[in-house]
């Protein structure tokens, strides 16, 4: 994956060091960015990339670079506090109340249904730039979960690993959910390579994969990525059925729907173990972080409703959801 083009101050700073070796260098200046902001998110999805699968022409060592760190360091408190101000913070549920909390808390969620949208009425072009934009995660789908595991024991880590497992193909690479995703891709025509689209997307599509990686590169946020992970899995299977359908509609073969009837069936169960295993066990262990549990599922229901607002409204307006309009003219190929 290469380094695409800076957004502004912060990563055109940020992109001029990581060209050069390894060095100190002073953080530039990160002010009060909203979470939708290119610049901060760009800025702030590079420092975690380092730490996936890195970019051609930067050297590895740049990932615990002690400058880096301290410039993701300002970022994330950046994103925290935007957080903190917009998802408000649900109340905390004794311990056994906690799966059924989580599924208040996503019944509760009244955002536009981008699925429902896709599956009637999205025309092909739409359906290409959501799945552009879905590919900046789905391509490495279920690894920011995947450093909760070893901060986890008995339970919750067990039922953390067997949800991981299905995600990963249980063992089986062309049946890895990345894998899956990339043949979609494959069937609308679009560039399947990781990272392919990174200098598309705006930040609200950044935002995220941001937050995953927040919660999971810090142990303190463990609560907030079990809740987060529940809650992906509890929302899962009926838009997947949905934008399955939509895709069907529009000429998609099996190959190219198979990513998403395969959610249809593994997060019906996953919903269970998530709910159950693995955040009920994890709030049992330790009760003081159940509305950490919560906080995490909140935030990702917000960002989901904050990326399908914008999708919705730039279509209702007949413009590209996508970060500038010339990323259209590269989606705009014919469904296989």
């Amino acid at each position: 994956m290469q380094l695409p083009a800076p957004r502004g101050p912060i990563t055109d700073r940020l992109f001029a060091e990581l060209a050069r070796p390894p060095h100190v260098f002073g953080p530039p200046p990160v002010g009060a960015c909203d979470a939708e902001d290119d610049d901060a998110q760009l800025a702030l999805f590079v420092c975690y990339e380092l730490h996936y699968q890195g970019f051609d022409g930067v050297d590895d060592r740049w990932e615990w670079n002690p400058s880096v760190l301290a410039l993701r360091e300002r970022l994330e408190a950046w994103f925290e506090g935007w957080l903190a101000r917009r998802v408000p913070r649900p109340p905390a549920p004794p311990p056994r109340e906690v799966p059924r909390a989580l599924a208040a808390l996503v019944a509760a969620d009244d955002g536009p249904s981008l699925s429902a949208y896709l599956r009637g009425r999205g025309d092909a072009a739409q359906f290409r730039e959501f799945v552009i934009h879905r590919s900046i995660y789905q391509l490495k789908e279920a690894d920011p979960h995947t450093w909760g595991i070893p901060r986890l024991l008995g339970r919750p880590k067990a039922a953390l690993v067997e949800i991981q497992s299905d995600e990963y193909g249980g063992g089986r690479p062309e049946r890895m959910h990345a894998e899956l995703f990339r043949a979609t891709m494959r069937g609308l025509g679009l560039d399947d390579s990781y990272g392919a689209y990174l200098g598309g997307v705006p930040g609200v599509t950044l935002a995220i994969s941001n937050v995953m990686s927040l919660f999971g590169l810090h142990r303190h946020h463990r609560g907030a990525l079990l809740g987060h992970l529940a809650a992906f899995e509890m929302t899962s299977s009926l838009p997947n059925r949905r934008y399955s359908q939509g895709l069907r509609r529009l000429g998609g073969d099996a190959d190219a729907r198979r990513y998403y009837d395969e959610h249809v069936q593994a997060d019906a169960v996953h919903e269970q173990i998530a709910a159950h295993d693995m955040c009920g066990a994890f709030a049992a262990e330790h009760p003081g972080l159940t509305g950490d549990i919560l906080y995490g599922a909140a935030c990702a229901l917000t960002l989901d409703r904050l990326f399908a607002e914008h999708l919705l409204s730039r279509w209702r307006e007949g413009r590209t959801s996508l970060w500038q309009a010339e990323w259209r003219a590269d989606a705009e190929v014919t469904v296989r």
